[in-house]
């Protein structure tokens, strides 16, 4: 769920930017982005961990199968009630929880995996290190393979401070790291998903059978 980010191959700092939720192919929140840090939360986190178990009893959903609509932006306090969402729910609750904590945080869109598929997550610095929070591999537990990172592109993000809210363009980097660096790494990743699937194997059945069970209701 969390990894430090190689800034060689990340930017978690970006440009300064106006309002890009104006452009016609920039970031288009269903409300104002102060609207999504504005309202009280009725799920009161006290650690990444208690974020983490909370985010554990969510499901994923498309905006189209529970709102009927291409895309919507929940609220936090609604996805509280709801219990599900798609990337950007997941990422906004993540987020506005980590700005209560007192992180330095951002909402981060931008492109994920092999074939750039849109996507949203949550980037903090914490000890003058950005770290990358993907709230949908909760099941995961607390920690990723740091690998994992450089499967993320971000393309525009949002900060809150103070209640002022602010945007960036981050800029698209391709510098990897080292080939020294990548060994070592390479071989966590791994071990880390052999074990997770090794974990989720057994369990496949049972969870094909309930989707199943719950398309035909």
């Amino acid at each position: 769920m969390i990894a430090e980010i190689f800034p060689q191959a990340y930017d978690a700092v970006g440009r300064k930017v106006f309002r890009p939720d104006l452009r016609r192919k920039g970031v288009h929140p269903t409300f104002p982005m102060g609207r999504y840090v504005s309202q009280p939360l009725s799920v009161k986190c006290a650690s990444l961990e208690d974020m983490r178990k909370f985010l554990c009893t969510c499901s994923g959903v498309s905006d189209e199968e529970q709102f009927g609509k291409r895309d919507y932006w929940l609220p936090p306090e609604n996805f509280e009630q709801t219990r599900k969402g798609d990337c950007d729910d997941f990422a906004l609750w993540t987020w506005r929880q980590l700005l209560d904590l007192g992180y330095e945080a951002r909402f981060v869109c931008g492109a994920h995996g092999r074939y750039g598929t849109g996507h949203a997550w949550v980037e903090f610095m914490k000890d003058g290190k950005w770290f990358l929070i993907e709230p949908q591999l909760h099941g995961i537990g607390l920690d990723m393979p740091r690998l994992s990172t450089l499967r993320y592109k971000p393309k525009l993000s949002v900060s809150c401070d103070d209640g002022r809210i602010s945007f960036y363009s981050d800029e698209d980097r391709h510098r990897l790291p080292s080939f020294a660096q990548l060994i070592p790494l390479a071989c966590d990743w791994m071990i880390f998903w052999t074990y997770i699937w090794l974990r989720v194997i057994p369990h496949l059945p049972g969870f094909a059978f309930r989707r199943l069970r719950h398309r035909k209701q």
